[in-house]
């Protein structure tokens, strides 16, 4: 590879009058700020905004009570309003963006929100209309397993938000339909689908050390492009981890559609990270990139956030060399 052919992509996206848009959708919870991070700390604030899509509910706590409804319903949110504002954003126009308060529950004052060349919206609608489709570049949709998903709820509602575990878990039944019927379906758009569920090695390592196993489902890339790669150090996996870990990859069947499945558990030595450091380092001659630093062991989460780091910008790549 040569700075030639390839200079430095920071640089390329900065002068590129295109924004690229990364859409997130799951459940509240289930960790969808994690797995972009990579991206967030790869090209940094300059490049890199974010939207939560909480913002745009339609009704505060008190009104969703008042109404019957949860968040998870779309007559609780202002969707359309999305739709509006994502079509303004993609073409680079600043929008006056809503502000959900979630310690109050209730709704501050409007921002102006200008868009970087890299805009990432996460939430629970985010592609759940053709309309908002049509706008996102790339489609990532986080699925933990039901138990993992509520674990994290709990934990984050109570110590973060302030509520108590029974209203918690009283709001956990009743979304359960809502997810279903109106948040469950956008996995059969998502060009990304990844899974969460326990480590085989034990359901204790997920609150003790952030282990869990990790599954990323993806569709097959319609093009590959040349010096593009994705290495995976077998010297490091076979010689250097003394943790367990899993690595397995299946073709099947992801919500009707045909994907392959890339399945990891356990901890990994943090040398098969920075391995696939480098080779984003190289591809995108952007230095340095060093996501886990001073770490011995790398989760299977953290593995999965680089594999799709190297996705998103070889889909971003893939948009810049099209003609």
């Amino acid at each position: 590879m040569t700075e030639k052919h390839h200079p430095n992509f920071k640089d390329t996206i900065a002068a590129s009058p295109s924004i690229f848009t990364i859409g997130v959708a799951g459940d509240s919870g289930s960790g969808k700020t994690t797995f972009t991070q990579g991206i967030r700390s790869i090209f940094g604030n300059d490049l890199v905004s974010t939207i939560t899509l909480d913002d745009y509910h339609a009704l505060d706590r008190e009104g969703r009570k008042a109404e019957g409804v949860t968040a998870l319903h779309p007559r609780a949110n202002r969707i359309d309003r999305l739709e509006q504002d994502l079509i303004q954003l993609k073409r680079g126009v600043p929008i006056e963006k809503p502000v959900y308060n979630h310690a109050t529950g209730t709704f501050d004052d409007p921002v102006i929100f200008r868009p970087q060349k890299i805009l990432i919206l996460e939430g629970l609608h985010t592609f759940s209309t053709p309309a908002l489709r049509k706008y996102l570049d790339f489609t990532l949709f986080v699925n933990p397993e039901r138990d993992v998903k509520y674990d994290w709820k709990i934990r984050r509602d109570v110590e973060k938000r302030g509520y108590s575990r029974e209203a918690v878990l009283a709001e956990i039944r009743q979304r359960e339909p809502d997810y279903a019927q109106y948040v469950s379906p956008q996995m059969q758009y998502a060009d990304a689908v990844i899974g969460i569920g326990y480590s085989e090695y034990g359901k204790n390592l997920g609150a003790e050390r952030n282990v869990y196993r990790v599954s990323l489902a993806q569709k097959k890339l319609k093009r590959v492009l040349e010096d593009i790669d994705l290495p995976l150090d077998l010297y490091s996996i076979l010689s250097l981890s003394e943790r367990n870990f899993a690595l397995k990859f299946a073709r099947g069947e992801n919500d009707g559609r045909q994907m392959g499945e890339l399945i990891i558990d356990g901890e990994l030595s943090e040398h098969i990270a920075r391995r696939l450091e480098q080779s984003i380092e190289r591809q995108t001659r952007v230095h340095p990139i060093s996501l886990f630093q001073k770490r011995d062991y790398v989760t299977a989460g953290d593995l999965v956030q680089l594999i799709l780091c190297w996705r998103i910008i070889h889909r971003r790549i893939f948009l810049e060399t099209s003609p």
